[in-house]
């Protein structure tokens, strides 16, 4: 897994540039191939939040219900994959970099019920679902790529991503919580899709990302336990970490 991808930096706010006029709809014999995928080596989604009016591409996200084994919901993308990344031509393996899709886990009681409309209408539990279609999103709508080791940040300055928690950037990193046969999906028109793990930063944790590397941020996600299961009100990993060059 660790060969087929490389870290480079994309530190740009999350506002996405002005969008393509006209609907565009999902491609269903991708989506059924993902959803497949993902059934097999995780469970079946239970439902899915369909997007009504889109741009650029179609973002659907799929809600894996939690159970004994994985207690804790999963949500995945769908559409991301729908169109190629703009990944640099001098970027190592970087056709096989062209095509992802995003996931993240929330706790069992992040909602009494997903299905209800009244639950997401508010942000703080919505908030990760954004998240994740803002991401979908974002390669093609700015024209770059994402893969293993980009971070994203909520604005500029970063902005916590909704009320009651201090995280506000993204950090993309291979999921841990899912079988090795998970990983990479190889679709039946030759397109091979990468999944990567979406996991909400602090701003120290991005600073600490940004002036050591993506590898010194998650040897302390390791130590303390920190994988795509969100958990908004988690310790912050580097809350006494200071910036040598910010020290006079």
């Amino acid at each position: 897994m660790g060969g087929k991808r490389i870290a480079r930096q994309v530190d740009v706010e999350l506002t996405p540039l002005e969008q393509a006029a006209g609907p565009v709809a999902p491609t269903l014999p991708t989506v059924e191939e993902i959803e497949a995928h993902v059934s097999r080596c995780m469970g079946e989604p239970a439902f899915v939040w369909h997007e009504v009016v889109s741009t650029t591409i179609h973002v659907d996200v799929h809600v894996i219900l939690p159970t004994d084994d994985q207690p804790y919901y999963t949500l995945f993308t769908t559409g991301m994959s729908d169109r190629a990344m703009h990944v640099p031509a001098d970027v190592k393996m970087g056709p096989a970099l062209r095509f992802a899709e995003l996931l993240l886990m929330l706790p069992p009681d992040w909602f009494d019920d997903p299905r209800s409309l009244d639950e997401l209408r508010d942000e703080r539990k919505y908030w990760p679902i954004r998240l994740l279609k803002c991401l979908a999103r974002f390669p093609h709508e700015c024209d770059t790529w994402l893969a293993f080791g980009h971070s994203i940040p909520n604005g500029d300055p970063p902005a916590p991503f909704a009320e009651g928690t201090g995280m506000c950037c993204a950090l993309l990193v291979p999921p841990v919580r899912v079988p090795q046969s998970f990983y990479d999906l190889s679709l039946s028109d030759g397109r091979s899709i990468n999944f990567y793990a979406v996991v909400p930063l602090y701003p120290e944790e991005l600073q600490l990302k940004l002036t050591r590397g993506t590898n010194a941020l998650l040897e302390r996600f390791d130590v303390e336990g920190v994988t795509e299961l969100l958990d908004p009100h988690r310790a912050n990993t580097c809350a006494n970490w200071l910036d040598p060059m910010a020290v006079n």
